[in-house]
């Protein structure tokens, strides 16, 4: 389980001016949602930057404020793609020992047989949904693809789940397929259409036998 640790700052003034200069300030608005209330609070854009290079909801973050820590996952983020930064994040508190739902990406691993042949590798499904307490939450799944071959698949069920996690996606989804490349599939649908025009031909003389007597 990956695990990381912020230091967060309660957030007091909820009005849109004072959101808007915490973000000049170089800040991250934020609301942690606990059981029973939430809490706005906000965390230094450079810190959150240097340590998360991209977003993972199955990420156990301690947010440390004052003396208090709390245990979260994140929930939801807004970022602005075009200046790059990050508008704001929600976090969602977790009870260590209480069991949770979470996404857990799917890492494959290998060069494919199939695609050493020529075919097409798709990747259908990048995550899977799990439960599971906080502490027993995987980093992710590796999938050994080496031994697929073309117009081969691979299922959820493939997975290997290590003990304290229990699957939630259904098992027979499809993880992962080698296909023919395109080019090959039009080659064998004009093979079919070429094939069937002799029998055409020859319904077309038999008719026309049929008209000279």
């Amino acid at each position: 389980m990956s695990e990381k640790t912020l230091v967060g700052y309660d957030r007091k003034d909820l009005r849109k001016g004072a959101t808007k200069q915490l973000r000049r300030d170089g800040m991250i608005p934020a609301v942690i949602y606990g059981k029973n209330e939430s809490k706005p609070v906000y965390i230094e854009a450079k810190e959150f930057d240097r340590k998360f290079h991209h977003i993972s909801e199955n990420t156990l973050i301690t947010i440390k404020i004052s003396r208090k820590k709390h245990d979260v996952l994140i929930k939801d983020y807004q970022e602005n793609h075009l200046k790059n930064y990050m508008v704001h994040l929600d976090f969602y508190e977790v009870e260590q020992g209480k069991l949770l739902r979470t996404n857990i990406p799917v890492h494959l691993e290998g060069d494919a047989k199939g695609v050493k042949e020529g075919g097409l590798l798709e990747q259908t499904l990048h995550e899977v949904e799990v439960e599971c307490t906080p502490k027993d939450i995987p980093e992710q799944f590796t999938l050994d693809i080496s031994n697929l071959d073309m117009g081969e698949s691979l299922h959820v069920e493939a997975l290997e789940i290590p003990e304290g996690v229990r699957l939630i996606t259904d098992p027979e989804y499809t993880l992962v397929t080698i296909t023919a490349p395109r080019a090959e599939v039009e080659e064998e649908e004009g093979a079919e259409e070429v094939s069937s025009e002799p029998e055409v031909i020859g319904e077309a003389k038999e008719e026309a036998a049929e008209e000279d007597e």
